[in-house]
């Protein structure tokens, strides 16, 4: 645990508001990875800090701006006293929520000043929007590393947005092998009741957001009943998540007298267990950066099928760890989940690919050594 004499450079990561989600949980991962060695670490929510902050280790410190919705330049004077208070080596900041506080940043003179783009915003789905480009460009002077998960994030920085490519990076999120990996007997203790232990189980783990899509998977697998018949009968959902969607989710269910043979718990803590109920894994999004889900999954050695956008081509090797399909097309989404349900040998073929892929590829020591050298080569040295 660090103390009043601990000399290690200070990184303060920055994020909108933390809660459940795959952004979020992978600065959790970050920090919590990076904790013994020779940085420490403090995160800001700009908004507001959940239950979600207690995944942070033991000696994280968190803080809660309280910025209000709109503009509210009062908090960002609250950012700029706090970051005055605890002089960091380098302010890393995440999406465009957050990209004014790398210019509150260099303000409090901040020595470093990173910042990351995840993924695309509900605003701006495509990166189209003329606005949120020329506030990146705007901004772009008084960062000094941009960092993308993706290489589809990466070359729209570049080509679109017009930041300098020597200043952009890609590091790819990593998962954790050890704690998401395969259910070792057929036993799913965390099964609902009602789904029964012969139950095929299609899941997935997103916000209720509508970059997210949740809808469009309630009706894929409507459809998958509908038109599979008794093929499709023992076929169960799991969505774990929470949103403003949710409600309109379970209603859509109830309306398709489906409610019974769906369970949608909201946010959960105990995802790696849960994952490991599961049969087949599915992600329906509009836009995605690199999603830590689909990494999830693959580790437990779930076969996936996902919409073919953003950076989830880059995860899932089509016919060899799971199936691409347009988004928001439930009509593709519900068959390329039946391929799975009818055929069992391709559940389990395309699921131990993915296992070997995410060892091999996306381990989360292989993202912590990558953010490590990041730092090192950042933060000046001589000066900590």
């Amino acid at each position: 645990m660090s103390g009043p004499s601990d000399a290690r450079p200070l990184i303060v990561h920055v994020v909108f508001r933390l809660d459940y989600g795959g952004l979020e949980n992978g600065v959790v991962n970050l920090v919590n990875g990076l904790w013994s060695r020779r940085f420490r670490h403090a995160v800001v929510a700009l908004t507001e800090a959940t239950d979600f902050s207690h995944r942070l280790r033991e000696g994280v410190p968190v803080y809660a701006i309280g910025k209000r919705p709109g503009k509210d330049p009062v908090a960002y004077w609250r950012l700029y006293r706090l970051l005055r208070r605890l002089r960091p080596a380098v302010v890393h900041t995440r999406n465009f929520g957050t990209l004014e506080c790398g210019l509150v940043a260099a303000f409090a003179r901040v020595p470093v000043r990173v910042h990351g783009e995840h993924g695309w915003d509900i605003y701006d789905p495509h990166g189209t929007k003329r606005k949120y480009r020329i506030s990146r460009r705007l901004i772009a002077p008084f960062i000094h590393v941009f960092v993308t998960v993706s290489d589809d994030l990466r070359r729209w920085l570049v080509n679109s947005v017009g930041i300098p490519a020597s200043k952009v990076t890609r590091i790819c999120n990593g998962v954790d092998v050890r704690r998401f990996r395969p259910r070792e007997t057929e036993q799913r203790a965390l099964l609902p009741e009602e789904f029964g232990a012969r139950s095929l189980v299609l899941g997935t783990v997103a916000r209720f957001s509508a970059i997210k899509d949740p809808l469009n998977l309630v009706e894929a697998f409507i459809r998958l009943r509908e038109k599979y018949g008794t093929a499709a009968a023992s076929v169960r959902l799991m969505m774990i998540g929470d949103g403003e969607l949710r409600g309109r989710a379970l209603a859509r269910l109830s309306d398709a007298k489906a409610a019974d043979v769906a369970w949608l718990p909201g946010s959960r803590d105990d995802v790696p267990e849960l994952l490991r109920t599961i049969d087949i894994f599915v992600l329906g999004s509009l836009r995605e950066g690199i999603s830590n889900t689909i990494l999830e999954a693959m580790a437990t050695g779930l076969p996936v099928v996902a919409t073919d956008t953003g950076g989830n081509g880059e995860l899932v090797a089509a016919g060899e760890t799971g199936t691409l399909v347009p988004p928001g097309d439930a009509e593709a989404l519900s068959d390329a989940i039946a391929a799975y349900v009818l055929q069992p040998e391709l559940r389990a073929r395309h699921g131990e690919r993915g296992r070997e892929r995410a060892v091999t590829e996306f381990s989360i020591e292989t993202m912590l050594s990558n953010y490590e050298k990041l730092y090192e080569r950042t933060v000046p040295i001589a000066g900590a």
